[in-house]
């Protein structure tokens, strides 16, 4: 049901027309519930409720239940648990004076702390325990970040809408064995793996369209992974309808999230059940069909990261003395080591290094 208004009704969120249209909807459907796609106000939802005598949910809440059965890690069920009591702290209601702990009158102390408060007080409490347990959370994942950086490690952060197969590429990229589902959300946790190439892939949580800021803020941690990736792979369901909608906001999340001005590879993914026109992405600096269920495509995708990690590389052809043979090992685990020949000066290398340890594997006689 759509209703164009000029301004949200503040009781009832749609017109009493509507509200007896929905009723009617209700009755021949013989539906138990109705869910607004968008937020509502705690007045809203109750007025609602009472109206159409029915369960109603608003967009939040309905993506807090799915986020909820899809939490396996302690993070995830963290953040999920974070975000609900944030949601439930807003909408609290008290039960008018019936619930207060202590009886008024001569004698007694006052009609002391209501139900009401008492709610209120224990979420804030749990809210300060969940926010310092995902700190330390966010501390650990910074420290591995900061191990990467200094091993030279480029990372590429899977990105794109909710069910786009973000998942499923990783796994066929990497064996990795995640789940993959064909389900709303079926990742909550960011999965870095190395796919071998000497470039670390992260799977992160799926973007949704109108994304309320309960779950972006408590989400921040695991979005993060997008703004710290030294590339962008952007995972786009090419047989979904709505693609080019879903696009857009995955570039709208990635701009709040100030992942932005990183090279952006845009997978357009699901070609096996792709019908009709061919999507474009003019965002992107390199667009590749694929299915990542087929394996379809995933070869341009590794030579087109081989590409990107071929211009982040310096190539050299140096002699190294037999005393510096240590500096061919450094190559060896930061860099490519096209070929080496041993000779009686000293060992011959081919190789491509990363720009940002080029000079510490430079020979002391270029110095």
């Amino acid at each position: 049901v759509i209703q164009n208004r000029e301004a949200v009704h503040p009781g009832t969120y749609i017109g009493k027309g509507k509200i007896e249209e929905v009723a009617a909807l209700l009755a021949a459907y013989d539906a138990n519930g109705v869910i607004c796609d968008d937020e509502l106000s705690p007045a809203q939802m109750n007025n609602l409720e009472r109206e159409l005598d029915c369960k109603v949910m608003d967009r939040t809440l309905l993506i807090l239940d799915i986020f909820a059965g899809r939490a396996t890690t302690s993070e995830g069920k963290i953040q999920v648990e974070l975000a609900q009591l944030r949601y439930r702290s807003a909408r609290l209601v008290g039960l008018r004076e019936s619930l207060s702990r202590l009886g008024g009158g001569i004698g007694t102390r006052g009609p002391g702390e209501k139900k009401l408060e008492t709610d209120r007080r224990l979420i804030r409490t749990r809210i300060s325990a969940l926010k310092a347990e995902l700190a330390q959370v966010e501390k650990h994942r910074e420290l591995i970040r900061g191990k990467r950086t200094r091993g030279n490690l480029k990372t590429a952060a899977i990105v794109g809408y909710t069910n786009a197969g973000k998942s499923t590429l990783l796994n066929t990229l990497t064996g990795a064995g995640i789940l993959a589902e064909d389900k709303l959300f079926a990742t909550l946790d960011p999965t870095t793996l190395d796919d071998g190439q000497q470039l670390l892939l992260t799977d992160t949580v799926g973007f949704i369209r109108k994304l309320p800021h309960h779950l972006v803020e408590a989400f921040k941690s695991t979005l993060e992974e997008a703004k710290y990736a030294d590339y962008i792979i952007h995972v786009v369901d090419a047989s979904n309808p709505q693609a080019e909608l879903q696009m857009h906001t995955v570039y709208e999340t990635l701009r709040e999230l100030g992942a932005t001005g990183k090279k952006i590879i845009t997978l357009l993914n699901k070609q096996d059940q792709v019908q009709g026109e061919a999507l474009r992405d003019f965002r992107a600096d390199y667009t590749v069909k694929c299915s990542a269920r087929t394996g379809e495509g995933l070869e341009e995708l590794k030579d087109v990261l081989a590409k990107l990690l071929a211009e982040s590389q310096i190539y050299l052809e140096e002699l190294y003395t037999y005393k510096e043979a240590g500096k061919i090992q450094i190559i060896r685990e930061y860099g490519s080591l096209l070929s080496e020949e041993y000779r009686e000066d000293g060992i011959f290398v081919k190789a491509r290094v990363p720009a940002e340890i080029f000079v510490s594997v430079m020979p002391k006689s270029h110095k």
